[in-house]
């Protein structure tokens, strides 16, 4: 058994399926080439894989892929860990457990689409205010709080776990500051849609969120190469 609770024939699926996990929720910056007629600055990143979106399939498509990816990784090293008590650290099972939690919350936005733009169409703001649009814009408002929660959880113990138990040594040098980095985009996120929500604008929202997503994709390649880095030594 490897000290990280991983042995070489687990960790190297893990590191690839977190790390095309990370790669597939980056598609969004397909949205610099392609013309998606929304603005960066002030969209839900969600909003791309509206069902009123031309290219929403393809944004659907991409979500479901990196949680589905996400989800059998974390699982597959979670299953690892509860399986020997040696390896059954604290920190560990939670973190990945947050990864498990991220992955199944990102699959199921995918199946739970807004169906119009609120931050760029009038129109879909004052329905989604009256409560006149399907319910999946509710669940999608579930479903992405648990998808980034779970990144935040995934973020900050395993990062913990690779200080605390000598773990992942890239994980442990550069997560604290993907992890207080994150932390911060969250704060705007969270500030800026409370601003939209008492109708006083986006303040860049979609800035925000974007760098939020970006940063939880980053982690995700940092995770990856860290567990295939440790299944080398």
């Amino acid at each position: 058994m490897s000290p990280h609770g991983l042995s070489a024939r687990t960790a190297w699926p893990v590191a690839l399926l977190i790390g095309l996990a990370g790669t597939a929720y980056t598609a969004w910056v397909l949205e610099v080439v392609l013309s998606t007629g929304l603005n960066p600055i002030e969209t839900y990143v969600s909003e791309l894989a509206a069902q009123d979106q031309p290219l929403g399939g393809l944004f659907r498509a991409t979500d479901f892929t990196a949680g589905m990816l996400a989800f059998a990784g974390g699982l597959l090293a979670l299953i690892r860990l509860l399986k020997y008590a040696e390896s059954r650290r604290l920190w560990a099972v939670v973190g990945w457990a947050g990864v498990t939690l991220f992955g199944a919350a990102t699959a199921a936005d995918a199946w739970l689409p807004l169906s119009c733009t609120p931050t760029a169409d009038p129109e879909c703001a004052a329905r989604e205010t009256a409560g006149l649009v399907p319910a999946t814009h509710q669940a999608h408002a579930v479903s992405s709080t648990l998808a980034m929660t779970g990144a935040l959880v995934g973020l900050v113990a395993l990062t913990v776990a690779a200080r605390r138990y000598g773990w992942f040594a890239p994980l442990a040098r550069y997560g604290p500051v993907l992890v207080a980095l994150e932390l911060l985009a969250t704060a705007w996120t969270l500030s800026a849609i409370a601003m939209f929500t008492a109708g006083r604008g986006t303040w860049a929202l979609g800035a925000g969120q974007r760098l939020q997503v970006l940063l939880v994709a980053i982690w995700l390649g940092l995770l990856a190469y860290s567990v295939h880095k440790e299944r080398r030594t």
